[in-house]
């Protein structure tokens, strides 16, 4: 009996791995180029110092 736990942790790692495989690889639909580009720019100005917060770390 103990070795068929032992021998269930292997088998359950690898149905996951191949369910996460499965899951990874699977088919998404093309990004629209013009939202994808202003994401990116959102992205970026979170990045970008406020004026108030610059003014603010300068002091």
């Amino acid at each position: 009996m103990s070795a068929m736990a032992w021998l269930a942790v292997p088998v359950v790692a690898l149905l996951l791995g191949v369910l996460w495989v499965m899951w990874a690889s699977r088919e998404r639909p093309r990004a629209d180029t013009h939202e994808t580009v202003q994401e990116h720019e959102r992205f970026k100005a979170a990045f970008e110092p406020s004026p108030r917060n610059a003014r603010d770390s300068h002091s």
